[in-house]
């Protein structure tokens, strides 16, 4: 069954640096989402505290299946994390990977070829399993970290700036696969700093140094905004309230 997750009031700090600024988001079971910001907006430390790799100063995460409250012990098993600095062994091959993955999660033989044979597809890996991490490009890097993250079969799936430095044809690539992944009831939280990509979510969440800004489906809050993109949104913010900070840096 899909996920969803309610964060109320969450916040985080690391000393005098307040991270996460009384976030409240929900992320509703099933869909697309994105936690859109600059460098330093708070997306990695959201999602590490939602993982719990993290513990948060104060506030609740409400975990949800099919309505139903259950406590994070219950859901550990059925989230994929993908970080988004480099987690994988460059001395390993993309099928010692999952061979390696497969012994983390104790799949059984048979479920294991399932979906070894489904994800390599999905990738279009399969002509590479030989191949060692460190000699993948970006994009197959990201893919190969995917997969691994994938060999659960989770129920939510947390990738923190996955397509960050990848070339624009593989950042296509694995949107495709994400929409994939989303028609299977999967809730994807992915965190980017492209704007681009914000509008490529079912639902957008923007944060600025630490702070919700606003959620919701990314053409209608272009259109409240009266802007045409997240670009121009973001500059419109910094305009209108000076304590938004506006980064250059991957818009």
């Amino acid at each position: 069954m899909p996920v969803g997750i309610e964060l109320n009031r969450v916040c985080k700090s690391f000393k005098k640096l307040r991270a996460l600024d009384d976030i409240t988001i929900t992320f509703a079971e099933g869909k697309l989402h994105g936690l859109i910001g600059s460098e330093g907006a708070g997306k990695t430390t959201l999602m590490r505290v939602i993982m719990e790799l993290l513990l948060r100063d104060s506030g609740e995460i409400v975990w949800r299946d099919d309505g139903k409250m259950l406590p994070f012990q219950e859901v550990r098993d059925r989230i994929a994390y993908m970080p988004g600095s480099q987690s994988l062994y460059p001395d390993l091959s993309v099928d010692e990977h999952l061979k390696f993955f497969r012994e983390l999660y104790s799949l059984s033989a048979d479920e294991f070829k399932r979906q070894r044979e489904r994800l390599l597809e999905i990738t279009r890996l399969s002509k590479f399993t030989k191949r060692r991490a460190r000699e993948l490009s970006g994009g197959m890097y990201k893919k190969l970290g995917l997969m691994c993250a994938l060999l659960l079969q989770p129920s939510v799936l947390l990738l923190d700036e996955p397509t960050n430095g990848v070339d624009p044809i593989s950042r296509r690539e694995f949107w495709d696969m994400l929409y994939d992944l989303s028609s299977q009831k999967i809730t994807i939280i992915i965190s980017t700093a492209y704007m681009d990509e914000a509008e490529r979510c079912h639902e957008a969440h923007l944060l600025d140094a630490g702070k919700h800004l606003v959620s919701g489906e990314p053409r209608k809050l272009l259109a409240d905004a009266g802007v045409s993109s997240f670009d121009e949104y973001y500059m419109k913010q910094g305009s209108q309230n000076p304590e938004v900070r506006i980064q250059n840096k991957g818009f």
